[in-house]
């Protein structure tokens, strides 16, 4: 039986923060010009007036204060309203593979492990800059690993569901140790001119380090207990771009080929389903949720993870054993489990266990149970 171990993370984000209070006045903006450019089809009744947005409705709505930009510019920018990624050449490294190289270096670092070390990359995350070749390949030639790599994606399930397929790769023999990568460009998949979710996603990047505990030289490592994957098919947040958008030029750009979702049905859909999966699989590993320390989850809303810690923890849970980063990132999609993780694992002491879980589009859960050695 091999013993699998999270030796190390790292975490690389823009040094820009735009502000809900920056989002807000930028969308207002662009209404009052809409609303006045088509003022006579507004009062005919053939076109609806937009709706300002509202910084405070915001924070309160979703516990988001801030996010990550890599172009303020262009995305306050009332004409633009976006990202501009600037173009390179295919002898260059990638955007989101150099984004990932970095998050990659310094898992390997507080993994204390070199490049040689590692037998696989795994890119696992919501959208992927193109199609091939693998993200993970770049990454892992960058870094000069051998071994191989893949791309997947489950969307904002994607680093757990990587990192059970990184486990599962070891305890099979494939590998020794394996780079779990989720580099996430979340705000290219927004419609910033949409008032019910132009302020959600943020960007930053995280990697993980899996390994045989056999190998581990980590000061700081936790073993994998068991894991839990869970998928059920809603159409409740869907994104339709993608290879076939080219195939229908007149919709190539309308609003469901950015991300869209019907945030109250998975509030209350995806909710109960996230604490039944907890607290099924802690007892399967004779434990209850008050035995756990720590809870990782995702990051997308404040009040969901709240009503879920309660349900775990009791009304009075001290937060930090559900700490949220949500509010200084935005939903950073896959890579929020893993940023709340990196940020809140350090007071760990041995045999103390906890739970990282995510939940998102499909709809998909994924749960890690892991003990501090």
């Amino acid at each position: 039986m091999i013993d699998v171990v999270i030796s190390g993370t790292g975490l690389y984000h823009p040094k820009d923060k735009v502000s809900n209070e920056e989002l807000v006045s930028c969308f207002n903006a662009y209404v009052e010009k809409f609303n006045k450019q088509h003022a006579k089809q507004i009062a005919a009744g053939e076109v609806t007036a937009l709706r300002e947005s509202d910084a405070a409705f915001i924070e309160k709505a979703s516990g988001i204060k801030s996010r990550y930009s890599r172009d303020l510019k262009n995305l306050l920018d009332p004409e633009v309203m976006t990202q501009y990624y600037e173009e390179r050449t295919d002898d260059e490294l990638c955007f989101q593979a150099e984004a990932g190289v970095l998050a990659a270096k310094q898992a390997l670092k507080n993994a204390n492990k070199l490049p040689s070390d590692i037998d696989a990359v795994i890119v696992a995350c919501t959208h992927k800059q193109r199609e091939y070749p693998a993200i993970a390949i770049e990454i892992q030639n960058a870094l000069g690993i051998t071994g191989f790599g893949f791309d997947m994606g489950v969307a904002c399930s994607s680093a757990t569901f990587g990192l059970q397929t990184a486990i599962d790769s070891i305890k099979a023999g494939h590998a020794r140790a394996i780079l779990v990568v989720t580099p996430e460009i979340g705000l290219s998949q927004v419609n910033f001119r949409d008032r019910d979710s132009h302020f959600i996603f943020g960007e930053a990047d995280t990697a993980v380090v899996v390994e045989r505990a056999d190998t581990c030289k980590s000061n700081c490592a936790f073993k994998v207990l068991n894991t839990y994957l869970k998928t059920n098919f809603s159409n409740n947040i869907r994104n339709n771009s993608g290879s076939f958008i080219r195939s229908a030029p007149d919709t190539m750009y309308a609003s469901d080929k950015s991300f869209y979702q019907e945030g109250r049905k998975v509030f209350k859909e995806v909710t109960p389903m996230v604490i039944e999966s907890v607290i099924q699989w802690l007892a399967k590993n004779n434990l209850s949720p008050e035995q756990v320390k720590r809870y990782w989850l995702h990051q997308a809303n404040s009040n969901m993870n709240r009503i879920i810690a309660e349900k775990l923890l009791g009304k009075d849970y001290d937060t930090e054993r559900a700490p949220i980063v949500l509010d200084e990132f935005g939903n950073i999609a896959a890579a929020g489990v893993v940023v709340a993780f990196h940020r809140y694992h350090s007071d760990f002491k041995p045999g103390e266990y906890g739970v990282l879980c995510s939940f998102g589009a499909g709809y998909s859960i994924g749960c890690l149970v892991v003990e501090k050695i």
